[in-house]
């Protein structure tokens, strides 16, 4: 698996919709607002002062919609909003609810897209990560039945097949490709059998539904006696007036317009993964219980391909750039504090080495007896002095020089590391080397993780001028 990145991109200005919950059936009021590099999309439900992102692991039921609760916060029919903001490109957002459910509308995307695609800003350098996996990944999902075939692609390619054997609509087939415009999707308007309004309104369910925010499909002759079930049970005020307007019936926008709003639905639920993907995804029969266990299905891969994202190649039979020898050349470390053991890549704004953690090394006589862990301070002496190789190699007579730390930034330990170990150093100058300062990212890698990084300022000095 392989990732990529793009520009980030958020809003400008805020904006709000007002409408009723589709299966609530109360007014609510949904607002966006624009949000930093890196915040992503994100919820805020009633003034309260948790945040809920928009991320699969956080998906509660799929019972005709996508839901995220957080155990504070919980929040219904996310699926149009979030399908909006993917095929606008928007990456940071904040989503503002005030009540329990997105409003339903006019039962499409529409109104969400053009707002957000009208007033969708860049914002410079930074990137949001795209996810290309690197094999083809098949999916069922025993639940629903839904099933998906996923293929590497240049870009987002979606072909979602329905099938209505027991309906005059048969089997509905459409594509989304790299060169089609999401607006063309965005106004398919969800729907309904008759035949399932029953046991939807048993269940609580469609509240607030109508025939001005759904596609009503009937199921045959019975379906008019199915409707009047159903608004009853809803207890509509306005029987005769529904009635009178599923008789006269209502066209489809387009003739797949069935297959069209599942691929809507289909782009809200896989947004929850939190990246872009550059797929291939054919998708038979999709619905929200199947989307978004395939995206659970798919979150380890693409968190396993993130992980790996700057991960340098490392290939013990190589020859080394620098062996230890060589190495003490430059630096002027020496047992027991000499933490690098071989630079495996050299350019003039990065560099990668190699420390093979034994437990032989001293300090795991005391940090800790029978629980031996590599001290993280060590992590970061570890990748200062493979940065001093970079900014060493700058200068002539190397072995005349000294490099002194200045400060560390943003510094995060994120896994133990362990005797057994092999710590792979990448450092990047942030910025050029000025007067003998050196600022640099360091990332420090075990197998597919990243065990510490942070942003480490040093100085380097001509030791012959010191007096």
């Amino acid at each position: 698996m392989s990732s990529e990145s793009q520009k980030q991109v958020t809003i400008e200005g805020t904006h709000s919709w007002e409408g009723t919950g589709l299966h609530s059936g109360t007014t609510s009021r949904v607002t966006v607002h624009p949000a930093d590099p890196g915040f992503g999309i994100k919820f805020i439900v009633d003034g309260s002062d948790a945040i809920l992102p928009a991320d699969i692991k956080y998906v509660s039921s799929t019972e005709r919609s996508t839901n995220l609760s957080n155990g504070k916060i919980d929040i219904t029919t996310v699926e149009h909003m979030l399908s909006a903001a993917y095929g606008a490109g928007i990456t940071n957002m904040k989503i503002e609810v005030e009540g329990p459910e997105i409003p339903i509308l006019d039962g499409s995307a529409q109104s969400f897209f053009e707002w957000l695609h009208d007033h969708r800003i860049e914002q410079e350098e930074t990137n949001h990560k795209i996810w290309t996996p690197d094999r083809n990944i098949e999916f069922t999902d025993p639940e629903s039945g839904s099933s998906y075939i996923l293929m590497p692609s240049p870009h987002l390619e979606l072909d979602v097949i329905m099938e209505y054997k027991d309906h005059d609509l048969g089997r509905q087939v459409t594509s989304f490709g790299a060169n089609d415009d999401f607006s063309n999707f965005a106004d398919a308007r969800t729907f309904v059998l008759t035949s399932e309004l029953e046991s939807l309104c048993q269940k609580g369910l469609i509240k607030g539904g109508s025939l001005d925010n759904a596609v009503l499909i009937s199921s045959g002759e019975t379906g008019r006696q199915e409707l009047e079930k159903a608004v009853d049970l809803l207890g509509k005020t306005n029987k005769e007036e529904i009635l009178e307007s599923f008789d006269r019936g209502h066209e489809l926008k387009y003739k797949d317009e069935l297959a069209r709003h599942k691929l809507v639905d289909l782009i809200g639920d896989l947004s929850l993964l939190g990246v872009r993907i550059n797929a291939r995804i054919i998708a038979k029969k999709p619905g929200h219980t199947g989307n978004t266990a395939f995206m659970r299905h798919l979150k380890p891969l693409v968190q396993k391909a993130l992980r790996q994202q700057g991960r340098p190649n490392y290939d013990p039979s190589a020859k080394a750039i620098y062996n230890t020898v060589e190495i003490q050349g430059f630096l002027p470390h020496r047992y027991p504090f000499l933490l690098v053991d071989k630079i495996i890549e050299l350019s003039d704004t990065k560099v990668v080495g190699v420390k093979n953690v034994s437990f032989n090394e001293y300090m795991f006589q005391g940090h800790f007896p029978g629980n031996p862990v590599f001290p993280g301070v060590l992590q970061m002496e570890a990748l200062a002095q493979t940065g001093g190789i970079l900014a060493l190699n700058t200068v002539d007579n190397p072995s005349d020089w000294d490099t002194y730390f200045l400060k560390m930034n943003n510094v995060k330990f994120k896994r133990k590391v362990v005797p057994g170990d092999t710590l792979i150093l990448k450092m990047e100058l942030l910025s050029p080397i000025r007067r003998g300062i050196v600022h640099m990212q360091g990332t420090a890698y075990v197998g597919d993780y990243v065990v510490s990084e942070g942003e480490l300022t040093a100085q380097i000095v001509d030791r012959t001028t010191l007096k």
